[in-house]
Formats: C-alpha cells, sequence, structure tokens
C-alpha cells in the first residue's frame, strides 16, 4: 500500500450550535464518514489545559519503575483492565510494539458465568498506580470531557441521517461501556518491525483521538492508500466505528488504520476514547431517507475478516479476546478462539 500525504477534512463543532452554520457542519459531517469516515475536530470546547495535563501525566505514568506498572497488570484484571506492557496486546494476530493502560467505567463486576452473556466480563473498576493518583483525577475529567463532545457529534449525525437528535441515546442508557487507552510507542522493535498497532476497525461507537504534539505514525487507508494523519494543535481526530457502520448499512464507513512505530530513540504518547454504548444495547438499525440507502454499500467484515455484531457487548468481547489473549488465558480459558 502506498502511502499519501492528502489532508483530512477539519469540521468545526462549534456550527453545530449556530442556527446560519448547523445543516452546512451536519452535511458536511456526514458526507466526510462516507468517503473517509476520519476527520479533524476543532470548536470542541473542551479546556485547552486539560490535553497537556494529560500528556504529562502519561509521561510521568510511563516513567515509573516496571515493578510498579506491572502491579496493574491486565493479566491480574479479569475486565481487561489495567496496564499492557510492551508487546502484550496483539492485532490480526500480530505483537503491537506498544505499552499502554486501559481505563473503563468504575462500576461494580456483573455477574459471570453459566446464565450470564460472556461479555459482563467487560465491566469492573480499574486498577490505578499507587504512586500517581493524578492519573485517575485527570482521566476522569477527560473522559467526561470526551463523552460530552461525542454526544454532541451523535445528535447531529442523527439529524445529517434525517432521524431525531435521540435516536442512538437508548442504545447508551446509564451504563455506557467507554473505554480509554493511554499509549505510548516507543522506538521501533530490535527485529525492525514497524508495527505500532497493525491494521483494525474500532468496535465502538466512534473514537475521539489526542496525539501527542510534534509526533507522526497514524495511517489510514483511503482509495487504497495509506493516508499519513499527522497531528492538528487543539484538533482532536475523530473516526467512525464498527456500531455505526452497522447501523447505516455501511453508509457510514468504519475506515482501516494503523500506527507506525516512531523512529529508534524516540517515542509517541496517544490517547483514544472509545464511545461505546451498553454492553447489553442492541445498536439501532435506522431507516435512512431514499437518497441516502441508494448510497449504502452493505456492512463490511471487520479487519479479521469476522461478522460486525448488532450487540454492542459481544462486538467488543470479540475483540478484546483476539488482542489479549494473555488475559483469556489467565482468566477466562473457555473464552479461547477456535481460530
Amino acid at each position: 500500500m502506498t502511502t499519501t500525504s492528502l489532508s483530512l477534512p477539519v469540521l468545526d463543532l462549534s456550527l453545530a450550535r449556530d442556527p446560519a452554520a448547523a445543516e452546512e457542519f451536519r452535511t458536511s459531517l456526514r458526507e466526510v464518514t462516507h468517503d473517509v469516515g476520519f476527520f479533524y475536530l476543532v470548536g470542541h470546547g473542551v479546556d485547552p489545559e486539560l490535553a497537556p495535563r494529560l500528556i504529562d501525566v502519561a509521561r510521568q505514568f510511563f516513567a515509573l519503575p516496571e515493578a510498579e506498572k506491572l502491579a496493574i497488570e491486565n493479566t491480574l484484571n479479569p475486565h481487561f483492565r489495567g496496564y499492557t506492557r510492551i508487546g502484550g496486546e496483539r492485532t490480526q494476530g500480530k505483537v503491537d510494539w506498544r505499552e499502554q493502560i486501559d481505563v473503563g467505567p468504575e462500576r461494580d463486576p456483573l455477574p459471570t458465568g453459566p446464565g450470564h452473556p460472556d461479555h459482563n466480563v467487560l465491566q469492573g473498576p480499574n486498577p490505578w498506580p499507587a504512586a500517581l493518583p493524578e492519573l485517575r483525577t485527570v482521566l476522569t475529567a477527560w473522559n467526561t470531557a470526551m463523552a460530552e463532545v461525542s454526544d454532541r457529534l451523535l445528535a447531529a449525525w442523527a439529524q445529517s441521517l434525517g432521524q431525531r437528535r435521540d435516536v442512538f441515546a437508548d442504545a447508551f442508557g446509564d451504563a455506557p461501556a467507554s473505554l480509554t487507552k493511554v499509549v505510548r510507542y516507543p522506538g521501533k522493535a530490535p527485529d525492525g518491525t514497524e508495527q505500532g498497532v497493525g491494521w483494525h476497525n474500532d468496535f465502538g461507537v466512534l473514537t475521539l483521538l489526542l496525539v501527542e504534539p510534534g509526533t507522526r505514525g497514524l495511517q489510514v487507508e483511503h482509495e487504497g492508500q495509506a493516508l499519513d494523519v499527522p497531528p492538528v494543535e487543539g484538533a482532536l481526530i475523530v473516526n467512525i466505528g464498527e456500531m455505526l457502520e452497522w447501523a447505516t448499512d455501511g453508509y457510514l464507513k468504519a475506515t482501516r488504520h494503523h500506527v507506525l512505530a516512531p523512529p529508534v530513540g524516540t517515542d509517541r504518547i496517544s490517547v483514544p476514547y472509545f464511545h461505546n454504548p451498553s454492553l447489553d444495547a442492541v445498536f439501532p438499525r435506522i431507516q435512512l431517507p431514499p437518497e441516502l440507502a441508494a448510497r449504502a454499500r452493505g456492512v463490511t467484515a471487520d479487519a479479521d475478516e469476522d461478522e460486525i455484531l448488532a450487540e454492542y457487548g459481544l462486538n467488543a468481547l470479540k475483540s478484546r479476546v483476539r488482542a489479549h489473549p494473555n488475559v483469556v488465558e489467565a482468566h477466562h480459558p473457555h473464552l479461547r478462539r477456535t481460530r
């Protein structure tokens, strides 16, 4: 796949509240996510001091002694939360060269075992590093801000697709299953692999990505080429997840993307926030207006050639099981993949 420097569109969310510009914004939002599936978002209203605080506290976390990070390793947590060491996650069966901490909503575990859905294992408390309480404080503030931005975007998408503003709201209910990854990509692996994270689709509804200023590595697939997506100052990078592709019969596009490992001797911080419905939600399949339905492409398989599922928890679980076989072996051997 060749690489291109074509730029992604930049959309201004503040226009969604301007009666004179809202319809034009919604049309642009719909069309760019039909065509590309990725865009830069400005005018989102997030406190400009929050992103640098998050990057700073992330660097503090990854600078902790290895033993302190491993004390909250995901293999000790049955909910796929906590720290993943370098090389501890896989995409399409290949090792990703990154370390990270996965954080979800702070809730009590759901019942598991016979008679309960397998995806119940995804809910539970987060392990936090004892030496860095600020990580929890800053991430909680960030997740609250990202949820608010995501809700505004979903309302605009709904209207742009000829639906009522709250058509997706019931799927989120009072227990949305958001997920945030705080990621550090170190320099290329000793074997020279460039896979920071391999080609994939996001399995939720939408993703808001914060990338450390001045760094590169994200690429998206567009018309058979790998499109470079460098950070833009003050902007979030937004992309569609598989649930919105499913809901619109493929009118909106869950675009495949990957991250290249940084050059040797450098590293990179990245914080994706995944806006997801409740685990037991069956996401709505909406009835598009005829002129949009005629342009719907149908729902594709995911990057591993598996079916995209309507029940969010099942869609999430298959992706987590693929990515973290070590957690499966430690806590859920009955969920081992057979292929």
